[in-house]
């Protein structure tokens, strides 16, 4: 599928994430709209947003990254 990748849910809303934000697993993370559809875009793993890939309000297709991260490291690990 191929659609428009929003980093925002509006064009005066604070982005999803940025570069250096810690995501959870399954929290979104921009929006895809096709079709005049909007999807929400969830964190496949948990981790810190090392790059936006993907540019807001430009096309995207299926499988493309979007966002890279990076995975932490579990501080109470010894």
């Amino acid at each position: 599928m191929t659609g428009v990748f929003y980093r925002a849910p509006s064009p005066d809303a604070p982005h999803f994430v940025e570069v250096g934000d810690i995501v959870e697993a399954g929290q979104t993370i921009g929006l895809i709209e096709a079709m005049k559809v909007f999807s929400e875009i969830p964190a496949e793993a948990a981790g810190r947003v090392a790059e936006i890939v993907a540019s807001n309000g430009k096309l995207v297709q299926a499988d493309e990254v979007l966002v890279l991260l990076e995975k932490q490291e579990d501080e109470n690990q010894v």
